[in-house]
């Protein structure tokens, strides 16, 4: 068993080692901006352009969504209540309540002294400023004790199901000598899924019913949604497709990227990748679910930093592919996965940044954060491919979507549309069931006609293939949708 695992580990690391892309770069997004060791990079979803960013210093950075930007606001400063002794503690996490814009909730995880502990607490935006929150409105959801000062997980993050995962690694020190990832008595080394929406007599959320150990606490701690992980850094949920993808950092040998499900074990400290770790050989791998793809600690990577679906409109060749780094190479690699495989796998761009955590804005575009004393926040430079073509006719009569051609098509049709004047246009495709499959424009559009050249099957997973799906174009009081066919 464990040298057919070990092989796989290899056939798997093989297929990365091939030469970058020299037409995708990352380039400074904001070059009037940097900040003091950035780790998050996030947007509020409010129907506001602007982008936010959590220093490891205590503080969340707020600024407009504007490459010629050259001013930032503090948005919060809660650098008077983290431990920051260790390179791994901090601010760490930031999510925006999906009811942000009427509530104005937002939800942090830093770790605090004293004892040395990750705290989960809910904040609330200050009415009379939207670029401001009320640095004492603070409530504590959740407090998890430390016993070392590293591993400490980070990111929280509210699910397409309305739900708060929290990911914990599993305490720290090296090798989890507690063994805490594979205790369910314990919440370090696991994917933890709470409600905050709601309270109990003793707990300020209450636990989903279909959490693996609801209402069966002797089992293991109703909090935990999955379990087996080392430090599970970054993570985030495609909209389109709905999986989670998890990039949990290695020990000594293999970084790995997991796909979360309910219940799962995900195998440390038993497995380290696709490899035995305690024991070194022979080890029991029944009951474990085996990451997606796992790479070692050459080239100088040493530590994965997991990203995002990439669903923006800069780099379209990349749409509905996995977009992740590591922190010590400044590598980034591009993955997709489609019915359950690894379909493809390559080095995207190597650049020489700290690559700390992978974001996106309101418009879907990706960030890549170079973490450090004056860091600053990268992305993809925009191809040759991008998708909007201005066809430059100065005076369009007014607003107009027409019927995409070839119709049927496959794999890629034009659409072609216009606009009076300058205006924010968004232009959707939505399958038969009315749900959105992709985002084509969302943005201003000055006036003229323009088209759009769409390959469908780039969007299209083993659920979502031939049928009829829907364009929908909205600007101001404007809104017209097409029927379109797609035959593969």
């Amino acid at each position: 068993m464990k040298n057919t695992i070990i092989l796989l580990a290899f056939l798997m690391l093989a297929v990365t080692a091939c030469a970058q892309n020299p037409n995708v770069q990352l380039i400074d997004a904001f070059p009037g901006l940097t900040f003091n060791k950035p780790l998050h990079f996030t947007h509020a979803g409010d129907g506001t352009n602007r982008n936010f960013v959590v220093q490891q210093d205590g503080k969340i950075i707020v600024f407009a969504n504007d490459s010629n930007t050259a001013t930032s606001k503090v948005f919060l400063n809660i650098s008077n209540k983290i431990s920051s002794s260790s390179g791994e503690e901090g601010l760490l996490g930031l999510a925006f309540h999906p009811n942000y814009q009427s509530n104005g909730y937002f939800y942090v995880n830093y770790t605090a002294p004293s004892p040395l502990r990750t705290v989960i607490a809910r904040y609330k935006v200050k009415t009379s400023d939207p670029d401001k929150a009320d640095s004492l409105s603070e409530y504590k959801i959740l407090e998890i004790n430390q016993p070392y000062s590293n591993h400490n997980g980070g990111t929280v993050m509210f699910g397409l199901d309305g739900f708060l995962y929290i990911g914990m690694g599993d305490g720290g020190s090296g090798g989890d000598p507690q063994n805490n990832a594979q205790n369910l008595q314990v919440l370090l080394g696991k994917m933890l899924r709470i409600n905050i929406n709601d309270t109990t007599a003793t707990k300020r959320y209450v636990i989903p019913n279909t959490n693996p150990f609801y209402n069966n606490p002797s089992a293991g701690r109703e909090e935990i949604y999955a379990w087996g992980l080392r430090n599970p850094w970054k993570f985030t949920q495609d909209a389109v497709t709905g999986l989670i993808y998890v990039g949990d950092v290695g020990q000594n040998n293999w970084e790995e990227i997991d796909i979360l499900q309910n219940g799962k074990n995900y195998g440390w400290r038993v497995m380290e990748g696709f490899a035995c770790y305690n024991p070194s050989s022979g080890c029991d791998t029944s009951g474990k679910t085996l990451p997606i793809k796992v790479y070692g600690h050459t080239s100088g990577n040493c530590s994965v930093t997991g990203g995002a679906v990439y669903r923006g409109l800069r780099r379209p060749e990349l749409n509905g592919a996995y977009i992740y780094g590591d922190y010590c190479s400044g590598m980034v690699w591009m993955l997709r996965y489609n019915n359950g495989t690894v379909t493809s796998d390559s080095l995207l761009v190597q650049k020489n940044i700290l690559i700390s955590g992978i974001g996106t804005d309101k418009n879907n575009e990706m960030y890549f954060i170079h973490t450090a004393a004056t860091g600053k926040i990268y992305r993809f430079n925009k191809s040759p491919l991008a998708g909007i073509i201005n066809n430059q006719n100065p005076s369009p009569g007014n607003f107009y979507l027409s019927q995409n051609y070839p119709n049927p098509f496959n794999p890629a049709t034009k659409i072609n549309f216009s606009v009076p004047k300058r205006v924010f246009v968004s232009l959707n495709i939505y399958n038969s069931s009315g749900k959105l499959v992709r985002t084509l424009v969302n943005t201003f559009l000055q006036k003229g006609e323009y088209e759009f050249i769409w390959n469908g099957t780039d969007d299209f997973n083993a659920q979502q293939s031939s049928g009829v799906y829907f364009c929908k174009m909205s600007a101001e009081d404007y809104g017209e949708t097409k029927k379109m066919v797609l035959m593969k």
